[in-house]
């Protein structure tokens, strides 16, 4: 069988020890070959590949990024019946048998409707904001909060220097899971998140207590926080999904806080695609491996239109279509955790 993989949408840490961990099991356990289509979906449509095997891939455990590249392109942006039939000509000019599609909502909901069309395929949950359904956790999300973490830390102790508030913007469109751990592991003071609605004069209030007692206030938000109701967007076109370009939600808070606090001294840092860099953590290593020899074992057992899911501490295979379903939000009673706690 020879088998192609391609990573779409946004990179993250882990996805080259998937494909890795797909190519060596494929090659060794199941005689499959592999090629690799470069920049996602557009590799696909174009036809535009190259050879995977075992001497290319095994360097890429730690190697941060996607040696494949990615894009946003969308196969199905005229239709699916014509999307479906540019990727089913594409894939038999190039002699593949099958796909192995790795990435997040909007990649796997391509996946699923090649499936329903009858494409032999199965996919690897990507998104470093950790809100794709029907699995426990995704890889990259431990290695993004990390490293929002480690620039908190930092963050922190300047802002002590100066008694100045320090604003932090992360990832999180929709979902605040990387402003919630981040803002947890980092001992914020105030966490903001896609979920709740944000109150400015409470936010304002404990930016004075803190400051009272004689330290410096630390903020995280996810840039879809609703600093002024709605979430922040760029005048920017949309992609090839129909996403807007979030940013600006830091700059809001920034500027509301200090006509609520006079005299308040405030950076703001976006850390934006700096969580998404670099190499991934133990813990993504791991996830994005055992994910990658799940797919490739579920292709091999005929497990097609399924995707590589962590539940509890079993990886195991789920409908494709669960992924897409329902994008997977902070719940109230992880928000209820820390509420109302003086850090």
């Amino acid at each position: 069988m020879r088998v192609g993989i391609l990573t779409g949408g946004g990179d993250c840490p882990g996805l080259n020890a998937v494909i890795r961990a797909a190519v060596l099991a494929g090659t060794q356990r199941h005689g499959f070959e592999f090629v690799g289509f470069l920049d996602g979906w557009r590799g696909v449509l174009e036809g535009d590949v190259v050879p995977l095997d075992e001497a290319r891939v095994r360097p890429l455990l730690a190697v941060g990024g996607t040696v494949l590249g990615s894009s946003r392109t969308n196969p199905m942006k005229d239709g699916v019946e014509a999307g479906v039939a540019a990727v089913r000509a594409s894939l038999e000019r190039l002699g593949v048998d099958a796909l192995l599609a790795i990435g997040g909502e909007d990649t796997l909901g391509v996946a699923t409707a090649l499936h329903e069309a009858g494409v032999p395929v199965v996919g690897a949950p990507k998104t470093i904001d950790n809100d794709l359904s029907a699995t426990d956790a995704t890889f990259g999300f431990d290695t993004a909060v990390q490293t929002a973490v480690d620039a908190c830390d930092k963050l922190a102790s300047t802002g002590a220097s100066h008694h100045r508030a320090m604003l932090v913007e992360v990832m999180g469109r929709h979902a605040g899971w990387i402003a919630l751990h981040t803002g947890m592991a980092a001992g914020a003071h105030v966490t903001l998140l896609p979920e709740e609605p944000v109150d400015l004069d409470a936010v304002a209030e404990t930016v004075r207590t803190v400051l009272a007692r004689g330290d410096a206030p630390l903020i995280v938000l996810s840039e879809g926080a609703p600093v002024l109701g709605d979430h922040a967007v760029k005048d920017a076109p949309t992609d090839a999904f129909g996403h807007v370009q979030l940013g600006g939600a830091g700059e809001q808070l920034d500027r509301e806080l200090q006509q609520r606090v006079p005299g308040l001294s405030t950076r703001l840092t976006v850390l934006g695609h700096l969580v998404r860099g670099g190499s991934p953590s133990a813990a993504d290593r791991v996830l994005a491996t055992r994910f990658g020899l799940s797919a490739i074992t579920a292709l091999a057992e005929g497990e097609l239109g399924t995707m590589a899911s962590l539940r509890g501490t079993d990886v195991v295979q789920v409908p494709l279509a669960d992924a897409t379903k329902v994008l997977r939000t902070v719940p109230e009673h992880r928000v209820a955790e820390s509420a109302g706690l003086s850090w």
